[in-house]
């Protein structure tokens, strides 16, 4: 989906209310700086507020996946299209976080391997030096891809005002992290907990 497109859409249907993004968010009981992030095409509104949000505005949730008023006749067309935009989101994200794990793994097995063939094979100092600091190497490329590949698979959701938003490379590297969960500060609400990793839309 464009969030691009959808933000501007958003922004011209307010004005065309006589909306603020004030008056806006507070019909949404949110904040004023999650309506910005929208209509700056830096974030989606989360599923629980799409409903509500196009009640206000007075569009569909067709409209405002398509960024765009939808005619009768082109109503089927572009819900169809925005179905296979979300299957196609799902998809990525699913694939980027499987080339996530299988980069964690080999880049496991290939800094063991060299760690081992340093460690046990007779060698000259110098080569033996080569080797680890290759393995260094090796494991800094590694685990900065996987953590790319994760971190652009899916979003990450607050769990006080469950808000769903992209971290950071900064955030994400600086956070503690359980399989599932990672230690971020919410743009929305402010708060840092243990955010729920989340890679399917529904």
């Amino acid at each position: 989906m464009d969030q691009i497109k959808i933000g501007k859409f958003i922004a011209k249907t307010r004005k065309e209310k006589d909306m603020t993004q004030k008056q806006l968010a507070d019909a949404l009981l949110i904040s004023d700086k999650t309506v910005s992030k929208w209509e700056c095409g830096k974030g989606l509104p989360e599923v629980s507020l799409m409903l509500p949000l196009c009640e206000v505005l007075d569009i569909s949730v067709n409209d405002l996946l398509t960024g765009e008023r939808v005619s009768d006749l082109d109503y089927k067309k572009k819900a169809e299209e925005n179905m296979m935009n979300l299957m196609q989101e799902n998809q990525r994200n699913k694939k980027n976080l499987t080339l996530s794990i299988i980069c964690g793994i080999v880049t496991i097995v290939a800094v063991c391997s060299l760690v081992v063939i340093a460690s046990y094979i007779e060698m000259h100092a110098a080569i033996r030096i080569a080797l680890i600091v290759f393995a260094i190497v090796v494991a800094a490329i590694g685990v900065g891809a996987a953590g790319v590949l994760e971190n652009d698979a899916g979003w990450w959701e607050c769990p006080h005002c469950k808000a769903e938003f992209k971290a950071s490379m900064k955030d994400y590297v600086k956070g503690y992290h359980t399989f599932t969960k990672r230690r971020l500060k919410c743009p929305e609400c402010g708060k840092t907990s243990m955010c729920k990793h989340k890679i399917v839309r529904k």
